[in-house]
Order: C-alpha cells, then structure tokens, then sequence
C-alpha cells in the first residue's frame, strides 16, 4: 500500500525519534548496571596514554555514547583525578569506541529485533535483582534501535521516487561545507553521533544520499558529536571543560583537513569497501582511527595548548557551591546516592560549625561572630537547595527498594539539618542579639548550664552524622536515649533557673526570658538530629507505632498497654513554642 507524504515524514521522524530512545535505552542500561564499574576503569586507565586509548574504547563501546564517557572524564579531571593528557587519550579511545556499535549495526541484524525485544522485556519484568533488569532495558534498547533503522529504511524507500528530495540531495551534495555545517547541528541537538550515523548509513540504504555527501555528513557528526559535552561542560571550571575542549579541536582539525580531500578519500573507501552503507559506516571509524592516531602522541602538546587557552583561575572558595554532587552520576543511583550523601556530610558539618561558634557569641557578645554565623545560614541554605534539587533529579530514575530508601533518608537528614541551620540564625542569634543590645549577662550558673547542654548537643550532632554514615542500628538507639537524656536535661536546667530566680539573684530575673528560650532550642535542634536515627529503627522493625496507653471502652480509664518498646516522643519535641520563628520547608 502506498503511503502519502505526510505518512512518509512521520514514519521518518518516527524511525528517528525512536533510534534516539533506543541509544538513550542501551546507555541507561549499561550505566545503571556496571556504572560505578566503568568509573573505576575510567579512573583507572590513565597511568599511560596507550592504557587510557584502550580503556576509553571498552567503555564507550559499552556506553554507546562518547558524550557520555566525555562528561565522566570531564568529571575525574574538574577533581584532579586525572591529568589533561590522560583525559585526551581517554576522550580519542571513546571516539573510536562509538564507531565500533555503528560497525555492528551496519550489518543486516533487523531480524533480531523482536528477540531482543522480548528477550529485554522478559528479563526485565521477571526478575527482581537490579543487574538482571537493567541488562532486560538494555536489550529491548538494542532491539528498538534495530526496529528503527528498519522503519527509517523503509520509509526513506518511499521518498526516491520525490522530486524535490532528490534535487536537494544534489545541491546539498555540490555544498560539502553546508552539508558539514547542517549535520554538525543536528548531531549536537540530537547528542547522539552513533544515531546519526545510523541515520545516515540507512538514507544511503535507501539510496537518498550519494556517498561523497554521505562523507560529508559524517565528519560533520563527529564534530556535532564533541559540541554536545562542550556546552554541557560550559559552567564548569577550567579543569572540566579541557578534555572535551580539546577532543573538539582535534576532531574539527581532522574534519576540516579532509573536507578538502573528500574525492580522494572516497575513493580510498571504495578500494575497501564499494557498499554504499558500509562505505559510510567505515568512513566513521576511519576519520576516527586517523585522528587517534595523529593526535594520540600529541596529547602533551595539546594539554599545554589547553592550559594556556583555559587557565586555572583562581577563585575564592565558595562553600554554598556543591563539590561532591556529580550531575552525570545521575543515572547510575547507586553512585548518585554516594555523592549526595558525601554532600550531607559537607553540610552537616557547616552546621556544626554554626553550632560551635553560636555558643562563642553568647559567652563573648561577639557581633563579628553573630554576622558570620547568618552568612553562613545562607550558605546552608543554598547548599541544601543544591541537593534537594540533585535529589528531585534522581528521583525520576528507576530505583531498587533499598536505593529508594536511602534516597529518602538523605533528603529526611538534609532538610532537617537545613532546619537546624535556620533555629541557629533566626532564633539563638536574635537571642544572642538581644542580649547584646541590651547588655545582659546570665549568671555564672546559668552560663555553665547552658554550656553543659549545648555540649551534649554538640556530641549528638557528631553521633547523628555517624549514625547517618554507618546506618548503624546500635548508634541510632545510642541516639535515641540521648533524647530522652535531653529532655530530663532540660527540665533539670529548668527548675534550677526557677531556683535562683525565686531566691532574687538579678542576673537569672533579667534573663529568665533569654535563658529558657536557649535551652529549647537547643533542645529543638536536638530533636531534628535524632530523627535520623527513626527510619534506620523502623527498618529493622525496632520502633513501636505508639507510646499512648490503651483506653478501656467501658469505664473510660486509662489502663497500661501491653509491654512493648518504649518511643521516644517525636512530635512535642519539635513544635515551636509562641515567640519561634517556624523553621522553613
């Protein structure tokens, strides 16, 4: 059955739109399955530039995608993991590694399509272990990109006999230098070079394109392919955005050399290989190879190129920025939670320093100290809407039940470190600016107590960030108790406060107000600390539902439930009183 133009294009569009999902499939299959593996290579293959080519060949061979390896390297060399020479080796290893799957797909494997299919999809909803299920999205992934060079083929089939298609293959064919430029562009928006090429070795099938446009077309998707992690590189520093700097220049060098050789290098091809799919598929891996092997002695010389263009820029460290939050760990969650729980601990410990140096202002009316603090509250607060926001992002990928977990647990811990952060700022420091003002002095007494509590809170803040790491369910019940100890504190601290202001001592009479304020809020942080300690309990099912007593129907008289583990209370402890400002949400 013929099929309208208007059918032909939406096929077209289609075929593509669907090689594009089935490329982002395989790679996010791969990635999740043996992505903190392939790091490690990453990160491994760098002691010479030959062990960097190979490793940079066998990941992205895996990954399917060069832009992606790119931003991993990007990422070991914006930490110093790597040098600059080491990254252009890996960068030239997994240029040559993105032709290889396009040599696999240029052979006639349309037949294995539904296998994959529904080889991918059983594995996928029939097994529970991570590793099997990520493998089952690989493979329907390699099965959708093979249906969909079917159904480009196809559909570009219909377009020969158009009038217009032809004569602008022609004239697009007599402008090699637009033809370069309009596949440079469409392989960055699509940032995928491996579904381009595909895309074109199926034109070719289809006899849409003549091969010298054909060749054109490729050495413009190399360079397409290394703009996509330039731009995405683009906000970094000077130490990430070299690698895929300089694997876009050494590409664009090689493209724009042979655009003035393309006859003589169609015919080199044709010696190969005539068959006009394969003649373009070799062609990918040829400029490839030929670049790997002018460039890959010359990395040194580059890296300095690059230094030069690039330099280090030194710049105030900024702490509000994130250091550890790896934007291309995203799809591997095990690797993603990794780093937003080393970022936890960044901003757990710039709350502790917040915490220290409150009780410094109280003792010494430091105004410098006080001013600082408050800075530092917004610097928590950035660094917290940071790793909400890498969260929220990791949140939308697939994740098993104990990822989801500890994603939760991680999000829990940082808001309520965000919230101990703001009862810092915006109650103990406006305490503390009170008393300033107003020039009062608590009691010796008074001081040492609010001392003494503070420490004890100061210790539960190092046991929660513990407890945090570990996920230690003897830690976390050490936590707990040290609820209850707080709360004994407090009324303790309290009565012996009532204790001198009823015997007339003038200091604890004018800061009555002041002090009590100070000791809950302390004991309010405390509150927010412990409550990481509650889903690691409630996992190993170590928390009772309820510390209410059962209450007799009949009579209305409260009788002593039956003995069960006894729960810290939770809600009282974290109420704000009248005068407190609500932490934010």
């Amino acid at each position: 059955m013929d099929l309208s133009g208007t059918e032909v294009i939406i096929n077209l569009v289609g075929g593509v739109a669907l090689l594009l999902w089935g490329v982002r499939m395989v790679r996010t299959g791969i990635t999740r399955a043996f992505g903190a593996w392939l790091r490690r290579m990453v990160a491994a293959g760098t002691s010479s530039r030959l062990r960097a080519f190979f490793f940079g060949i066998l990941v992205t061979g895996l990954l399917q995608s060069s832009t992606a390896t790119a931003l991993v390297v990007a990422g070991f060399a914006s930490r110093a993991m790597m040098t600059t020479a080491a990254a252009l080796a890996i960068m030239l290893g997994a240029d040559v590694g993105s032709t290889l799957v396009a040599q696999v797909f240029s052979f006639d494997l349309k037949s294995l399509s539904p296998l994959l299919i529904v080889a991918g999809v059983t594995a996928f909803l029939s097994s529970e272990r991570a590793l099997i299920r990520q493998l089952g999205r690989a493979g329907v992934g390699l099965g959708l990109m093979l249906l969909s060079l079917k159904l480009i083929v196809g559909s570009s089939a219909a377009l020969r006999g158009s009038e217009i298609l032809p004569l602008l293959m022609e004239r697009l064919g007599d402008e090699p230098l637009i033809a370069f430029l309009v596949a440079a562009v469409l392989t960055w928006l699509a940032h995928s070079s491996l579904a381009m090429v595909l895309l074109f070795m199926s034109l070719a099938t289809a006899g849409i394109i003549e091969p010298l446009l054909g060749l054109a077309l490729v050495l413009g998707a190399n360079v397409g392919g290394a703009i996509a992690p330039v731009a995405m590189t683009a906000g970094s520093g000077a130490l990430a955005r070299r690698p895929p700097v300089g694997n876009l220049m050494m590409r664009f060098a090689g493209a724009a050399l042979l655009l003035g050789f393309l006859p003589e290098c169609l015919a080199l091809l044709e010696r190969l290989e005539g068959d006009s799919p394969r003649l373009i598929v070799n062609a990918h891996t040829g400029f490839n190879l030929a670049v790997a092997l002018v460039f890959l002695p010359l990395t040194g010389v580059v890296a300095k190129l690059l230094e030069r263009l690039l330099p280090d820029v030194e710049q105030e460290e900024d702490d509000s920025r994130p250091r550890y939050l790896d934007p291309d760990a995203v799809d591997t969650p095990s690797v993603a939670l990794a780093s937003a729980a080393r970022e936890t601990l960044r901003l757990g410990d710039m709350v502790e320093q917040m915490l220290r140096q409150s009780m410094e202002v109280f003792c010494k009316d430091d105004q410098k100290l006080l001013r600082e603090i408050s800075t530092r509250d917004d610097d928590v607060d950035k660094l917290y809407e940071a790793i909400k926001i890498y969260l929220t992002r990791l949140s939308r990928e697939e994740m098993d039940r104990e990822e989801s977990q500890r994603h939760t647990a991680i999000l829990t811990f940082t808001t309520n470190l965000e919230h101990i952060g703001d009862i810092i700022d915006k109650n103990l420091m406006e305490l503390a600016a009170k008393k300033i003002k107003n020039r009062l002095l608590f009691s010796s007494s008074g001081l040492k107590e609010i001392e003494k509590l503070h420490a004890v809170v100061m210790d539960n803040l190092g046991l929660a960030l513990n407890v945090f790491v570990s996920e230690d369910a003897g830690l976390a019940r050490q936590l707990l108790d040290q609820k209850v100890t707080i709360r004994a504190l407090e009324q303790k601290l309290a009565e012996l406060h009532f204790e001198r202001v009823s015997a007339g001592r003038q200091e604890s009479i004018e800061t009555s107000a002041l002090h009590l304020d100070v000791i809950r809020d302390l004991k309010r942080i405390n509150g927010h600390l412990t409550s990481v300690a509650y889903p690691i309990l409630e996992s190993r099912g170590e928390l009772a539902q309820s510390r209410l007593r059962k209450r007799d129907a009949a009579s209305g008289s409260d009788k002593p439930a039956k003995k069960r583990q006894k729960l810290p209370e939770e809600a009282s402890d974290l109420e704000a009183s009248g005068n407190c400002r609500p932490a934010k949400t």
